[in-house]
């Protein structure tokens, strides 16, 4: 075994779990929460194109998918509403899920330090 494929472990091309992974992970997802949007996140040169789900309450998950046409049509199988992140950006429940679970974190993490 080479140097190279020592250091990378057989990595080199592997791009992590398939997309046909992935959608199964969206569909068991959006099976288990209410009120469910998608938002397509485009390709970067860091990440491959992405589709974001969204419950009602803001809780999120995100998996690689193989292109837009993919997600939507993904989206439209499960008759949930999608969104082009570029155009619409992330919604504010979102972003507020987040901000709740930082706080529950911090918290957890003091109730840990206090005697």
């Amino acid at each position: 075994m080479g140097l190279l494929a020592r250091l990378t472990k057989g990595r080199i091309g592997s791009r992590g779990p398939s997309a046909t992974d992935g959608l199964a992970h969206l569909r068991a997802w959006a099976a288990a929460h209410e009120g469910v949007e998608g938002f397509v996140e485009p390709r970067t040169t860091v990440t491959e194109t992405t589709l974001l789900l969204v419950d009602k309450h803001g809780a999120w998950t995100r998996r690689r998918v193989a292109d837009p046409a993919a997600a939507r049509k993904f989206a439209r199988s499960l008759a949930m509403p999608v969104y082009d992140v570029q155009l619409v950006g992330y919604p504010q429940r979102m972003r507020d899920h987040d901000a709740r679970e930082r706080i529950r974190r911090k918290r957890a993490g003091q109730a840990d330090l206090e005697p």
